[in-house]
C-alpha cells in the first residue's frame, strides 16, 4: 500500500497496522487553505512535521479550525520536490517510546509545499498572493540558529545579504531578505497585521528575528528602494509582532530501522533521501514523544486555539525563563556535550552514550551543579523534573536513533546561546565561583580538540557541518596547536577564546581561560588522553 492521499480511504488496512488517520476531510482543509490560509510555516523539516504540524492536525481533529499548514522552505528545495509531493504532502509520525513501542499517525494537513525559489514564478507568486492575504495570521519559522545569520563570526555580512540589501525586495538571496519581501507585498496590501514567531532553539528568537529582518529593511528605506512608512509598519507592535517562543522535542534525521519497520508493515512506497546540500529526509519522522512548546501570546491578527493543540501560552518574561531553563541549562548544553565527546570517542547513538558511566557523570554533573544553580524557574515547568527526564528518559532511550554525530553540526552557532549565557548569569549573580567550575571549561576545550578531527584513538573522523569550522581550525593551526603537539597550550587560546560571536562571552574575563588550556593540554597529549581526561575531571 502506497502513502497517498487516495490510499487514506482504505481505512481497513491502516486500522491493521494501528495507523492513525487524520479525522477530517483532506480536500475540504485544502480548498479552504487555498482560498483562506492562516499559517504559513518556513522550513520543512522534521521538527516541522513532527511538532508544529501535528499540533494543527489536532485543532482539525478537534473540529477548531478548518484551514492547515502551507509550508514553505529557501534551502534544500529537493526536500519538497522528493520527500513531499510523491506523497501528496502526507507525513507518518512514528513516536518511539522507552519500552520500544512505537505510535504511527498519518498528518495530512500540510496543504502546499512551495519552494522559495524564485527561479519558479509561480511559486513566488503563489507565496506572494498568501502574504497578501488578510487572512493569515502567523509565519512560523523552524530554520535553525543560522537561517537568521547575515553576518559572520567578524561581523562581516555575508555576500548574499549585502546583495539583498543593495538590490532590494524584488529577488532576495537570503531567507530574511525573502521574508522582508512578504511583509513588503503584505504592507502594500493592506499594512494587515501577522505574527512572525521564531520556533527555533535561539535565545529570545523572536528578537533576534526582528532584528535580522530590520537590518535588511533599513537597507532598502536607506536606499529609497521601499517607503519608510514600511519600516514603521513592521516595528509597529499592533501591525507586526515577534513573539518568543521555547521548542523542545528530539527528531533525529530519519532512521534505516524504522524504514525497514513502515515498509514491513505494508506501506511500499517510503524511501529516505540525502540531498546534495548534505540533509536527510524521508517521508516519515522518527521522534522522541515528550515535547514542549512555550509561546508569548502576541497575535495582532488573531490565532488560532494554539492551546487545545499543546502550546502554553504565556507572556514574555514566562518564555524567557522556560527557554533559558531549556536551551542554557537543562537539556542542549547536555546534547552539545554528548556530542563534542560522542565523537572523538567513536560513539554512534546518544543512547549508547548515556549508558557510558563518564559520559554519563559529565552531563548529569554540568546539568545539576553547574547550570542548574543559575536558572530561574518558569514555574510553568519545573526545572529538576525537566532535566530528571531528560536523563533519566529522554537521552536514554534507546529506540531513539539519534546521533553525537546530527548534535554536532553547527556547534559554533549553539555555543553563544547554550554555555554563553550561563557564563555570563555566573558573571553576574557569583563570579568568584566562576573559576571553579571545570565541566563547561572542561567542553569548550572538548570542542577545540574535536577541531582537530582526530579521534582519541588517533585517527582522523570527518566533524560534521559548521560554518566557523574552518575559521577556528585555521586558527588553531595558526597557534601552533596540533595533536600530540610539543609544548604547552598554556597562553595560546586567548585570541580564540575572545570571540564573543562564538562563545557569547570574552571567556579571558571569566578566569577560564587558564582552565580550558590545561583541559586542552591533556586531551591532544596522546591516544586515550580524552577518555583519562574526561575520566579524571567527572570523578574529581
Amino acid at each position: 500500500m502506497d502513502l497517498s492521499k487516495s490510499n487514506l480511504s482504505k481505512t481497513e488496512f491502516w486500522d491493521s497496522i494501528n495507523v492513525i488517520l487524520p479525522k477530517y476531510d483532506i480536500d475540504s482543509v485544502i480548498k479552504a487553505t487555498t482560498a483562506n490560509p492562516t499559517w504559513l510555516h518556513v522550513g520543512g523539516g522534521n521538527i516541522f512535521r513532527a511538532f508544529i504540524a501535528r499540533i494543527n492536525q489536532r485543532l482539525l481533529n478537534q473540529g477548531l479550525t478548518n484551514t492547515g499548514i502551507v509550508v514553505c522552505g529557501t534551502q534544500d528545495y529537493e526536500n519538497f520536490e522528493r520527500v513531499y509531493k510523491p506523497f501528496d504532502n502526507l507525513s507518518i509520525i512514528c513516536d518511539l517510546k522507552p519500552d520500544g513501542n512505537t505510535g504511527y499517525e498519518i498528518i495530512g494537513n500540510i496543504t502546499e509545499a512551495v519552494a522559495a525559489n524564485y527561479d519558479i514564478k509561480e511559486n513566488i507568486e503563489r507565496l506572494n498572493d498568501i502574504a497578501r492575504n488578510p487572512s493569515l495570521q502567523i509565519i512560523s519559522f523552524t530554520i535553525t540558529e543560522k537561517g537568521y545569520a547575515l553576518r559572520d563570526a567578524d561581523g562581516n555580512l555575508f555576500e548574499t545579504a549585502a546583495k539583498d540589501m543593495e538590490s532590494g525586495p524584488s529577488h532576495p538571496l537570503t531567507c530574511m531578505g525573502f521574508i522582508a519581501s512578504l511583509l513588503y507585498e503584505r504592507f502594500k496590501a493592506g499594512m494587515y497585521p501577522l505574527a512572525l514567531v521564531s520556533m527555533d532553539n535561539c535565545s529570545h528568537n523572536g528578537d533576534k528575528l526582528k532584528s535580522s529582518l530590520l537590518e535588511i529593511i533599513d537597507a532598502w528605506v536607506g536606499k529609497g528602494l521601499v517607503e519608510k512608512s514600511f519600516h514603521d509598519y513592521v516595528v509597529d507592535p499592533s501591525r507586526i509582532a515577534y513573539p518568543w517562543s521555547m521548542i523542545d522535542k528530539i527528531t533525529p534525521r530519519p532512521s534505516d530501522e524504522i524504514l525497514n519497520k513502515l515498509t514491513g508493515l505494508g506501506i511500499d512506497n517510503l524511501k529516505s533521501v540525502k540531498t546534495t546540500t548534505g540533509v536527510f529526509a524521508a517521508p516519515f519522522v522518527n521522534a522522541e514523544v515528550p515535547e514542549y512548546l512555550v509561546v508569548e501570546d502576541l497575535f495582532p491578527n488573531g490565532r488560532p486555539a494554539l492551546e487545545k493543540g499543546g502550546v502554553i501560552l504565556t507572556d514574555r518574561d514566562t518564555v524567557d525563563k522556560a527557554e533559558r531553563m531549556k536551551v542554557t541549562a537543562c537539556l542542549n548544553p547536555l546534547h552539545t556535550s554528548l556530542a563534542i565527546f560522542g565523537c572523538l570517542l567513536g560513539f554512534t547513538k546518544i543512547s549508547e552514550e548515556m549508558k557510558d558511566e563518564d559520559l554519563k557523570a559529565l552531563v548529569t554533573q554540568l546539568g545539576y551543579d553547574e547550570c542548574l544553580p543559575v536558572v530561574c524557574d518558569p514555574k510553568i515547568l519545573n526545572p529538576e523534573k525537566f532535566l530528571k527526564e531528560v536523563l533519566e528518559e529522554r537521552f536514554p532511550n534507546p529506540f531513539l536513533p539519534d546521533t553525537p554525530q546530527r548534535i554536532a553540526t553547527d556547534t559554533s552557532q549553539k555555543l553563544p546561546i547554550r554555555f554563553g549565557i550561563t557564563l555570563r548569569s555566573y558573571m553576574e549573580q557569583d563570579p568568584y565561583v566562576l573559576p571553579q567550575l571545570k565541566l563547561i571549561p572542561l567542553v569548550i576545550a572538548g570542542w577545540l580538540r574535536y577541531l582537530l578531527a582526530i579521534d582519541d584513538n588517533g585517527n582522523p573522523f570527518e566533524i560534521s557541518p559548521d560554518p566557523m569550522a574552518g575559521l577556528f581550525q585555521n586558527e588553531l593551526k595558526e597557534c601552533g596547536i596540533s595533536y600530540k603537539m610539543e609544548g604547552s597550550v598554556s597562553g595560546k587560546l586567548g585570541k580564540i577564546l575572545s570571540n564573543e560571536n562564538v562563545f557569547g562571552i570574552d571567556i579571558n574575563t571569566t578566569g577560564l581561560t587558564p582552565v580550558i588550556e590545561k583541559y586542552l593540554d591533556n586531551l591532544i597529549k596522546e591516544d586515550g588522553a580524552v577518555r583519562k581526561t574526561l575520566h579524571s575531571a567527572v570523578a574529581n
